[in-house]
């Protein structure tokens, strides 16, 4: 499989062969030869390419909620790829094997064939996810372009670290997001993820809705990392200002990579708390994962249950887009 030359770089130094990334906030700077900090992006000759194009180390069938999407076609499978690579570096990530992998892993798939192998299994969606989808940008829109084309929805499952051009670009293609919002503390970005600010992350989220993207957002409880009340209130004030009815997910941390020794599993009491702290913020819809509970969407108007959910099984209670029990408009797209 040949490289893919890159969307979104400059040449700095034509005589050396320099050049700069454009694709997300990181904007490596990168000599001929080397790759920059997702380590699939390489300067060859003085032109920048995408050495992971097509390389999926993932493809296959899940539940939309474990995306997690709670809001957008409810109880429907979506078929999920990813390559390998990131341009996060979390000392905590659970796909830590592919994601910071420092040789390009899996075997090609051109973006036909995504398209196909998505029409065989019968769904009606194609996320990008597991991985971080920015850094495979290029597969993603060629994926995403043919997807639209046959009636599929788009669906990226990202930590939203990603520059506004191309996010721009992104969103002609795609239906619905979930961003991981780790911290509204750019201390904990530069500590714990490698990166330098959440500002790009939370610009993303405003990008998207304005740009009339289904959103949602996930943000991971770490004790004592990112769980004071005043952190998580920042948080849900920041989501409320962008629109109340964005879903919120909290989800509990479990030690992972190099997040093992010294840190345990996040108590869903802390969970319970961060939700009345949304509640109290105004946020219409909170959910909490990685602990089996809070997990069913109830009309904001009625409490009647709308899905009802267990783990990754929904269960749609609603008709018609409208509540059975009091006849309001559901909060789902899709």
């Amino acid at each position: 499989m040949k490289y893919k030359e890159a969307r979104y770089y400059s040449v700095v130094d034509k005589e050396k062969h320099v050049v700069k990334c454009g694709l997300c906030p990181n904007e490596c700077v990168i000599p001929e030869g080397s790759v920059g900090s997702c380590m699939v992006r390489k300067n060859v000759s003085g032109k920048l390419y995408s050495l992971n194009y097509g390389m999926l180390v993932c493809a296959g069938l899940d539940p939309i909620e474990k995306k997690p999407l709670y809001h957008f076609m409810p109880s429907t499978m979506t078929f999920s790829i990813a390559t390998c690579g990131c341009n996060l570096h979390c000392r905590f990530c659970q796909n830590y094997e592919v994601s910071q992998s420092e040789s390009v892993l899996g075997e090609y798939v051109s973006a036909e064939a995504v398209v196909e192998m998505a029409k065989e299994q019968g769904v009606k969606s194609i996320s990008y996810t597991y991985t971080e989808p920015t850094i495979f940008f290029e597969y993603m829109i060629d994926v995403a372009k043919l997807a639209k084309k046959a009636g599929m929805k788009n669906i990226v499952v990202s930590n939203g670290y990603i520059n506004p051009e191309p996010l721009r670009e992104l969103v002609k293609y795609i239906d619905a997001a979930n961003i991981d919002i780790k911290s509204v503390e750019s201390g904990f970005y530069q500590k714990f993820c490698g990166v330098k600010s959440v500002d790009p992350v939370i610009n993303t989220v405003k990008l998207l809705k304005s740009a009339g993207v289904h959103v949602e957002v996930t943000n991971l409880l770490i004790e004592t990392l990112n769980t004071s009340d005043k952190q998580i209130r920042e948080l849900c004030r920041i989501v409320a200002s962008i629109d109340k009815e964005i879903p919120l997910h909290f989800s509990a941390f479990y030690p992972a990579y190099k997040m093992v020794e010294g840190f345990r599993r996040t108590e869903s009491h802390v969970l319970r708390r961060a939700k009345e702290i949304a509640v109290s913020e105004g946020i219409k819809y909170v959910y909490l994962g990685n602990i089996g509970a809070d997990e069913d969407t109830l009309c904001s108007v009625c409490g009647a249950v709308l899905v009802r959910r267990k783990g990754y099984d929904a269960n749609v209670l609603y008709s018609f887009g409208k509540c059975k029990d009091c006849g309001k408009n559901v909060p789902f797209k899709g």
